[in-house]
């Protein structure tokens, strides 16, 4: 006797492959990001250039993870029609992913520190998500799983699958997307790829995708205070731990995360919250409009990696990434209330920052206060 499984019922499948459709025709309809030159005049030889991914739909970088996460979700079996997704979150991934679950038809909640910024809220719920705030940023992890047993639905687990679900040999990946910019540059091959992490994940696609193409650009991870990625890079101690959560949103976490590999990186730099602030303040009046604090986190770490090419008398070109815009955070980093309560209020920082830029010298303060690691541990 012959026994037949059924892997997928009829009506199930014809959903998943309309919804996948679906999000394969938004991708179509979106163009690729714009890639910005930043003209530095105290680094003369080295071009710096920014991947604008304020651009996408939902305004941030997270917009690619977002898709990847219901493709591969999709394509796993993860999602059937009428599933709950749930996202543990500080904002733009719940953003992201609350677009692609209405584009489908689905719930969505996300599962957020209280810290989140309102304006992040109001993006959520404007995508048609829901909010569901806990105190302790520890606790979205356990949260998000109860509330997806309890719906009969799917947590996305954004810090285990972030590097696995991107596909980092091709497919237009962010690494694949700035090589092809770069092709009629001054130097097409960036000497440095520099990005902040969340998940790690794109981090991680950066570090793969230049070793599949077997590029010689380094890549460098930035990271904000209240993060324990910095010192796992150094040690690779899996059991890090802090009980307070990262006040730049989207970057850093309090525990090491699955999609975060070390291995990939070639350098790391820890960034005081307060010159994340200053570099975010000096590079909006530079380019005319506001970004959000990881950009100024990924502009630190930037000005190492240029440091390090100055010293050695070496010319090139180097990308970070503009995560999103500063619209999002009126009631934060662009509040001189909140900035004066959190201690972050950064005039001589600012002005630091603007010297450095212009002059090509770290100021002393600055290289008192980052911690550099791995090809940077030398640098100025």
């Amino acid at each position: 006797m012959t026994t037949t499984i059924a892997l997928s019922r009829p009506f199930d499948r014809t959903w998943v492959l309309g919804a996948i459709r679906q999000i394969e025709a938004d991708f179509q309809r979106s163009s690729d990001t714009h890639l910005i030159p930043l003209p530095v005049p105290g680094f003369p030889g080295i071009d710096l250039y920014l991947k604008d991914e304020s651009s996408h739909p939902t305004g941030s970088l997270k917009h690619r993870l977002a898709r990847s996460l219901f493709l591969y979700a999709l394509c796993n079996g993860w999602l059937r029609e009428g599933s709950t997704v749930v996202e543990a979150s500080s904002g733009s991934t719940a953003i992201s992913e609350a677009y692609f679950a209405r584009l489908i038809g689905l719930p969505f909640i996300a599962v957020m520190p209280a810290a989140t910024s309102t304006e992040k809220v109001a993006a959520i719920e404007f995508q048609g998500g829901r909010c569901h705030l806990v105190e302790d940023a520890m606790a979205i992890y356990s949260e998000s799983q109860r509330l997806a047993e309890e719906f009969g639905g799917h947590y996305m687990d954004q810090f285990t699958y972030a590097e696995r679900a991107t596909d980092w040999r091709s497919n237009n990946n962010i690494a694949e997307s700035i090589f092809e910019q770069m092709r009629l540059e001054r130097y097409p091959v960036p000497s440095w790829l520099i990005s902040s992490a969340g998940t790690g994940g794109t981090v991680a696609t950066l570090g793969r995708y230049v070793r599949y193409r077997a590029r010689p650009t380094r890549v460098c991870a930035a990271d904000p205070e209240r993060s324990v990625f910095f010192d796992h890079y150094v040690s690779r101690a899996p059991g890090l731990c802090l009980q307070e959560g990262s006040r730049i949103e989207g970057i850093g976490r309090p525990r090491v995360e699955a999609s975060f590999l070390p291995a990939v990186i070639d350098a790391m730099v820890q960034v005081p919250d307060v010159w994340s602030i200053a570099a975010m303040y000096e590079l909006s009046a530079r380019l005319g409009r506001t970004v959000g604090a990881s950009t100024g986190t990924n502009l630190v770490a930037t000005l190492a990696c240029m440091a390090q090419m100055r010293a050695n008398g070496e010319a090139g070109s180097v990308v970070t990434l503009l995560c999103d815009s500063g619209q999002r955070y009126g009631h934060t980093y662009y509040s001189e209330d909140w900035l004066e309560r959190a201690g972050l209020n950064c005039p001589q920082e600012r002005a630091a920052v603007a010297a450095t830029l212009d002059s090509g010298e770290i100021a002393e303060a600055l290289s008192a206060s980052w911690r550099l690691a791995g090809e940077l541990a030398s640098a100025p």
